[in-house]
This record gives structure tokens, C-alpha cells and sequence, in this order.
């Protein structure tokens, strides 16, 4: 047995035996240098005090020894993950892994033809190009992310869509009051322009976005006009079907509402500055491994297992702990809800979730649906 098998197999029965899932997917941030500022940014890229450039040295290992652990797929983010002065590279470094998905986050502003071409040059049907898109039109987009922002993603898609890549891009849009109600006007952008997805995530008062006076989350009666819409409206149905996934949508459906435990450590996340979180969305400094460019990254997930195993406890007492939850008819469907979004929103794991009003309204709604009067 190969060394590197050996230490997959030591690491997945230790995870296993801490209760947590084996490693996935991947998310790494291979820097903090970002070419926008935006309004929303989680982790505030793009400013001097973001974290530098990763080596590309310590990525390539890091990536390496993600592979040898068995992940089966890397996601490369940032800031903007084109800001590095080597992506491209790193990019090429993994797509010879041989994992079977490999994934980018990016503005696209960057994006020019000769980048495009160089994408479509991998030739791997496991690529996928995630492209933020926060409004159907530049007033909406460039609220959140600057002046001309919109021109240059649009500008970036349409060379990636030149090159042949429409089929491997995903639009990211981050729902807000401001540009909640555009959501079927881009979809209906997204499929003429043949885009594969549009995948969206409420804003979470974190970040840039904890004091920006001028975002913030979408209101409930929004959402229930968006739910009216699906409903009444064939084609919007149809083509959100087809290509769209939107969270107040997928909770309407029960068979999608069943609760399940946290899935650390599925999804790990590394940031820049070199701290490994156990899920893209947990991020909470006393439970994340440090300096793990420094360290084998089997360490680090060695290091993490107990962290991670008392978060994944502490994820499973929620529905028990928190007042607004005793009570609710919807406990056992939600779960009390996403642990690192109330985490990010109020800095507490037995908060509330942020969007537990809009959950209530969510289900309310299935069930006058599905029992009319």
C-alpha cells in the first residue's frame, strides 16, 4: 500500500470515529488581493489588509496532499482568484490531479479572451467557472460591487461563452432587498445566454456587509411573492427547473426539508491566511486549525477533529437550546437552521439563524398550499 493511501485511510477512520464526514471538495483561497471591494464581501478582500498572495509553492502541496487524502475536488477562490500572479498554473497543477471536479470562483472582470481560451485549453469535463452576478442589470450589480463591475462580468462571461464554456458556468448571486425581485429576469439571462446555473445565497450580516447601510437582506414578503410567482407562472416554473436553484424554492418542496446533521468535514475551507474551517460557511476562529501552510495537511485535519466533532455537537443541540425553536412546528424539518450563519450574523452557535422568519413563512406557506381551506 502506498504511503499516501495508508494516511488516507489513518485520517478518514479517525474522522469517522469523531463522527464527521471524510473530505470532499475543497475550498481554497489562493489569496486575499481582490480587483473590487465589494459591499457584501464575507471576507473582506481586496484591501491592504487582506492576506497576500499564497505561494504558489505551498498551494501545489497542499493540493497534492488534498488529492492523496482521497478529495475528490478542488475549488479555487479568493479575494479574486485571478488577482494571483500564477492561477492559471495552479489551475493546470490541478486539473492533473485527476480529481474528478475542479472549480473556480471568480468576478470575471478579469477575464479577457486570452484567459477564456486558456480555460477552455484544460479540456476536463469536471471544470466548473462560477461567476458572481448580484442583479440582472448594473444597477443592482454595481450597488454592491462598484461602478462598471457589471459591464466587466458581462464582458467576461461573454468571452467564456465564446470559448465554448457556457456549459461549465454557474452564476452566483447573492439575494438582497435591492435585487431580490430580479431573480427571474436573470434566469431568463442566464439560459439565452446558454449559462448551465444560477445558484444564489442570502446575504449574511458578516463581513462588509455588518455595517454597509446600503444592502441589506431580502424581506420575507419578497420571498413569498417569488413562491407566488413559481406557482402561478408555468414558465418561470420551467425554466427554474431547468436551470435554477434558490433556497426558498427548494424548501417548498418537503421531500427537501428533511433535516440532516451538518456535514463537517465535507466541505473544508482554507483561507489565505492559512486557517482551515471544517465547512465554507462555519466560519468561527476558535475551532479552525492555524498555519497549515506550514504543516502537513493531514495534521491539520488531525488537529481539527476534535474541534470540529464538539461543533458537530453542538449543531445537533441546537433545536433543543434555542427559545425560538421549542415551540416550532418546524423544528425537526430545519433543524434549527444553518449553525455558521448564525454564527456569522451574531457571533453566537445558539443564535437563531438569520432566515429562521423566512423559514416559518416558507413552510407556512407549503402547508396552506397544501391543505387549502
Amino acid at each position: 500500500m502506498e504511503p499516501s493511501t495508508a494516511t488516507s485511510d489513518n485520517l478518514k477512520g479517525l474522522l469517522r470515529r469523531a463522527g464527521l464526514r471524510p473530505p470532499h471538495t475543497l475550498t481554497l483561497a489562493i489569496t486575499g488581493a481582490c480587483n473590487l471591494q465589494c459591499r457584501h464581501c464575507w471576507v473582506e478582500g481586496g484591501v491592504s489588509t487582506s492576506a497576500a498572495h499564497v505561494p504558489a509553492a505551498k498551494l501545489r502541496r497542499v493540493m497534492q496532499e488534498f488529492a492523496d487524502l482521497g478529495g475528490q475536488g478542488l475549488r479555487l477562490t479568493g479575494g479574486e482568484p485571478l488577482c494571483h500572479p500564477e492561477w492559471l498554473e495552479l489551475l493546470r497543477f490541478a486539473r492533473h490531479l485527476e480529481m474528478p471536479h475542479l472549480g473556480v470562483q471568480t468576478n470575471a472582470n478579469l477575464i479577457k479572451k486570452n484567459q477564456a481560451a486558456a480555460l477552455r485549453d484544460l479540456d476536463f469535463s469536471g471544470l466548473s467557472i462560477q461567476v458572481s452576478l448580484d442583479g440582472a442589470c448594473a444597477t443592482s450589480h454595481d450597488l454592491v460591487r462598484g461602478e462598471g463591475a457589471f459591464a466587466g462580468a458581462m464582458a467576461g462571461l461573454q468571452h467564456l461563452i465564446a470559448a465554448g464554456l457556457a456549459p461549465r458556468l454557474s452564476l452566483f448571486f447573492t439575494e438582497m432587498r435591492h435585487n431580490l425581485d430580479e431573480i427571474p429576469a436573470l434566469l431568463e439571462r442566464a439560459d439565452e445566454l446558454g449559462i448551465a446555473s444560477v445558484v444564489s445565497g442570502s446575504l449574511v450580516r458578516c463581513g462588509r456587509a455588518a455595517e454597509d447601510a446600503l444592502i441589506a437582506p431580502a424581506e420575507t414578503e419578497q420571498y413569498l411573492r417569488l413562491l407566488e410567482r413559481y406557482e402561478t407562472d408555468s414558465g418561470f416554473r420551467a425554466l427554474y427547473r431547468k436551470i435554477g436553484r434558490i433556497a426558498a424554492l427548494e424548501w417548498q418542496t418537503p421531500n427537501k426539508t428533511t433535516r440532516q446533521d451538518c456535514t463537517f468535514v465535507e466541505n473544508p475551507y482554507l483561507t489565505a491566511a492559512g486557517r482551515l474551517y471544517p465547512c465554507v460557511l462555519c466560519h468561527a476562529d476558535p475551532y479552525a486549525v492555524s498555519g497549515v501552510f506550514d504543516k502537513p495537511l493531514a495534521e491539520a485535519f488531525s488537529l481539527g477533529a476534535p474541534l470540529w466533532a464538539s461543533l458537530l455537537e453542538i449543531s445537533r443541540s441546537r433545536a433543543e437550546t434555542i427559545p425560538q425553536c421549542h415551540a416550532c412546528a418546524d423544528r425537526d424539518t430545519c433543524g434549527a437552521g444553518c449553525m455558521g450563519r448564525a454564527w456569522g450574523s451574531c457571533g453566537d452557535f445558539f443564535a437563531s439563524e438569520d432566515r429562521c422568519a423566512l423559514r416559518r413563512a416558507v413552510y407556512a406557506h407549503r402547508k396552506s398550499a397544501a391543505n387549502p381551506s
